[in-house]
């Protein structure tokens, strides 16, 4: 036991290699978890974009935030299924015969999910430049928007092991995401709250979307932030936190 936990971090970065090395002999996963978004921002943008009123001249840029919400919401539902796999092949079992920490299997899945939904953030970011994205934001600015985009997705990486470890199909162990994808769109990323009815506004003004997309949108277009991100630090770390808690029992009553 003291071997394992002094040789966290090496035996962490064993399991990372592992997966990442899974995602990229299969980069469809990243292909596809990044058209989905790029197929939504080119819709809205120049289909729909002309008829939403949103009080800026440039939508993309109004529209960017919660389009990389959205493919990170389909990014993880990657991760539950790579998981429930591992989990029915018996590949937990012979790493638990091995002398390592059992939770860096857990972190193996948690931190390639960051890594390959990075890589689709910024794939995203660049196809929004060629359609006119412009931020006039420094360089602080964007490391803080990232800080917020990673914790987002440990938070709901961490979801997504839930969903791995508790499914007992494949298609149970992806459709968990499907109603985060979803919040995306009752929400202020595509237009403003206040054009919608007064029961639909309140919840989206109250979910977590909204704080984390307004937070990102006022950091990247140069704008006061406000209380929307300490609002969206408080739901990313407290989900992240509630997540991890249930994960670890789920983790322990399996294996």
């Amino acid at each position: 036991m003291e071997t394992a936990k002094k040789h966290f971090f090496s035996d962490m970065g064993v399991m990372l290699e592992r997966s990442m090395r899974h995602i990229f002999r299969s980069m469809d996963t990243i292909i596809t978890v990044t058209i989905m978004p790029i197929g939504f921002m080119l819709l809205f943008v120049y289909v729909f974009g002309g008829a939403i009123q949103t009080g800026t001249d440039n939508y993309v840029n109004y529209l960017l935030p919660g389009i990389l919400l959205i493919a990170i919401a389909s990014g993880i539902s990657y991760t539950a299924y790579r998981l429930f796999m591992d989990m029915q092949r018996g590949i937990f079992e012979r790493f638990h015969s091995m002398p390592i920490a059992r939770s860096t299997v857990l972190w193996g899945h948690v931190l390639s999910s960051l890594v390959s939904n990075a890589i689709s953030v910024v794939v995203i970011i660049a196809v929004a430049l060629i359609m006119g994205f412009r931020s006039p934001a420094g360089i602080l600015s964007w490391l803080a928007v990232a800080g917020i985009l990673a914790l987002f997705t440990l938070a709901l990486s961490w979801v997504a092991v839930i969903a791995g470890l508790s499914a007992k199909t494949v298609d149970g162990a992806g459709a968990f995401s499907y109603p985060i994808i979803f919040l995306p769109f009752i929400s202020s990323a595509f237009v403003p709250t206040e054009s919608m009815p007064s029961g639909v506004r309140a919840f989206a003004e109250n979910q977590p979307v909204t704080s984390i997309v307004e937070a990102i949108r006022a950091l990247l277009s140069g704008q006061p932030v406000g209380n929307d991100i300490w609002i969206a630090l408080a739901w990313c770390i407290g989900i992240m936190v509630v997540a991890y808690f249930f994960a670890m029992r789920a983790y322990k009553k399996r294996v």
